[in-house]
């Protein structure tokens, strides 16, 4: 259907799929270049394809087709009317945190080991200046001499991440929500023609049936999206180390590293599963009797996403497909040496007897 208002909208997510997919590409490139060193042009060439779709939307607010906001320090999408003007649609949702999936470290024995590829990504971006600076520290050695290749420069990382780490805001208990809680108090409104259109924080179903009566990104956790969130910030803690520190939670004072961050956005995701203090999984908060009878308390159903407050498992009852995904969260690099989850601020031995006492 087309828009109501006419014209059409440039997706911060949708670009950014395609800057992560181009990097994947790149990254399959480089493997095959090992076995024949043909595929290093394929890799420069999909390496170029970043940088176009870099520039589409990292600019800032004064270029035709940026989708940063430099006042929010957010991206968003951009509705581009008919008369040729633009709104940006100032909706914090997952949409403007989907950037930080196109990141990609460039090892610098890949650059030793394949002949061409270090002189032909220099050419490019000496002779592309006005691409080259768009992409982050891509001529600065970070730890073990590494390159990032990101549409993100450290400072808006910072920022994306300060919201996104915010309990008020994305940072739920049991993961990082698809929709800022600051929308249920204050849902964006958009009007034309006399009729208005709101988003509002719903953490669970949807108050329409549109969509089926899912809430799709208007606020629940979802695991796919989460995962890819912690892997992308693994991949930046590749570059900075453990000297690049971000405050965890917002607020909180306390600053962590970003492969400690990562495994404490792992922690929350894995208590939607494991067994709470009262005994409890989050998941299962549907579903009183089966969790009271010890027959069926570890039965537990693989939920399409998660209400974005209290975890409970919601819509489909078996999306193994992509809920699985906690199962490689759950992997012991999330874990302490006891094989259990910590949280925040316990240690791994009070883990372990929490544990054993359940």
């Amino acid at each position: 259907m087309p828009l109501p208002t006419g014209g059409h909208i440039d997706q911060a997510d949708g670009t950014a799929w395609m800057a992560a997919y181009a990097l994947d590409l790149m990254r399959i490139a480089l493997e095959l270049a090992y076995a024949n060193h043909v595929f290093v042009d394929i890799a420069v060439k999909f390496f170029e394809h970043f940088l176009y779709i870099a520039e589409a939307v990292s600019c800032e607010d004064n270029c035709d087709t940026g989708l940063w906001d430099s006042e929010d320090e957010f991206f968003y999408d951009k509705l581009r009317l008919p008369d040729g003007s633009s709104v940006p649609m100032r909706i914090r949702s997952i949409v403007g945190l989907i950037p930080m999936f196109a990141v990609h470290v460039l090892e610098p024995n890949v650059n030793h080991a394949l002949p061409g590829l270090r002189d032909r990504l220099h050419w490019f971006l000496e002779h592309r200046s006005d691409l080259s600076r768009l992409v982050s520290r891509w001529n600065i050695a970070g730890q073990g001499n590494s390159v990032l290749l990101s549409l993100l420069r450290g400072h808006r990382m910072k920022a994306l991440l300060k919201r996104m780490l915010d309990e008020s805001e994305f940072l739920s208990d049991h993961g990082v929500r698809a929709l800022s809680r600051v929308h249920r108090d204050e849902p964006f409104t958009f009007y034309h023609n006399g009729d208005s259109f709101s988003i509002r924080y719903l953490p669970a179903e949807s108050n329409s049936r549109v969509f089926g009566g899912n809430s799709n990104w208007r606020a629940p956790i979802w695991m796919p999206v989460n995962y890819l969130l912690i892997q992308s910030i693994r991949e930046f803690h590749r570059y900075y180390g453990d000297d690049f520190r971000v405050e965890y939670p917002t607020g909180s004072g306390t600053f962590l590293s970003l492969e400690q961050i990562a495994d404490e956005l792992a922690r929350r995701l894995t208590t939607l599963f494991l067994l709470d203090r009262d005994g409890k999984r989050p998941v299962m908060g549907a579903y009183p009797q089966l969790q009271a009878d010890p027959r069926s308390r570890d039965l537990v159903l693989f939920h399409e996403y998660f209400h974005g407050d209290n975890g409970r498992g919601v819509g489909a009852s078996h999306q193994t497909g992509w809920t699985g995904l906690v199962a490689l969260l759950l992997h012991p690099h999330a874990m302490g040496p006891s094989g259990v989850v910590p949280r925040a601020g316990e240690t791994d031995t009070q883990a372990q007897e929490l544990a054993s006492a359940k």
